[in-house]
């Protein structure tokens, strides 16, 4: 992050409705930025806090659309404790504790990628989800409207690191996704201790099972969390840094 990092008032704000599958009307406020194709930025927090903002400021420089639904926490800043419990353990659209379940919020994220890829008139979208989403990204791979996707951290459940927030019906989706689209990237440290190496494990299980490479994960070394946000170093031949260029040629290759 550098003292340059655009706020959030230099985004464009609308609010997005949409009908999950179980029938809750989800609403939540989108920030918008920049031109070219469209990356859906998923926030990894309780909040959009300044990592996070960078962030989108490095992909709008690197010419891409950066769309941030604003799901949970404060604007412009991040507030864990009693955010995090509150969408983890009470909030009707999160299910963040539950294994081989999906969240209705996710149904959400998948209305918002069709509302932007019909908008923007183009083949289809980009997705990172980090942390907290970071199985969302995995998800939504699997709507037509999202072309490429990447998972940062997928933490989730964080309490059954062998399993997945998915559904087997959403990971069966995804599968047949990956065959036509190509592997979506996952990128995690080695030693993180919230998506650790049986989350590793589980995601290559469900993905990587019969020889076939749908899920590329890019490993960094140490005991980091936050790859492109909260520990990235801006500092070339730095690995996230590495990641970040990794993941800006992927969006280019599928997106542009």
């Amino acid at each position: 992050m550098t003292s340059s990092t655009p706020q959030i008032s230099a985004f464009e704000k609308e609010t997005f409705r949409a009908t999950t599958s179980e029938g809750h009307d989800i609403c939540h406020t989108v920030f918008r930025r920049g031109s070219g194709a469209p990356v859906v930025l998923i926030q990894e927090l309780p909040g959009i806090g300044q990592e996070t903002l960078a962030l989108a400021d490095r992909l709008i420089c690197a010419g891409f659309e950066v769309i941030l639904p604003h799901l949970f926490g404060p604007v412009g800043k991040t507030s864990i404790a009693g955010n995090l419990v509150r969408v983890m353990c009470l909030r009707k659209e999160f299910r963040l504790l539950a294994s081989d379940r999906s969240s209705p919020i996710v149904d959400w994220l998948r209305a918002l990628c069709r509302e932007v890829r019909d908008e923007r008139k183009c083949a289809g979208v980009g997705v990172i989800g980090m942390c907290l989403t970071g199985n969302f990204a995995i998800s939504l791979i699997g709507d037509d409207s999202v072309l490429a996707a990447v998972a940062s951290q997928p933490a989730m459940p964080f309490f059954t690191q062998g399993a997945l927030h998915m559904t087997p019906e959403a990971v069966a989706h995804s599968r047949a996704a990956l065959d036509a689209k190509g592997p979506m990237q996952v990128l995690r440290f080695e030693g993180d201790p919230l998506c650790t190496a049986a989350k590793s494990e589980c995601i290559k299980r469900a993905f990587n099972d019969d020889g076939t490479t749908r899920v590329k994960e890019v490993t960094l070394p140490g005991k980091g969390h936050s790859v492109l946000t909260l520990d990235f170093v801006d500092e070339a031949g730095h690995p996230t840094r590495d990641a970040l260029d990794g993941v800006v040629a992927y969006f280019g290759q599928h997106l542009c």
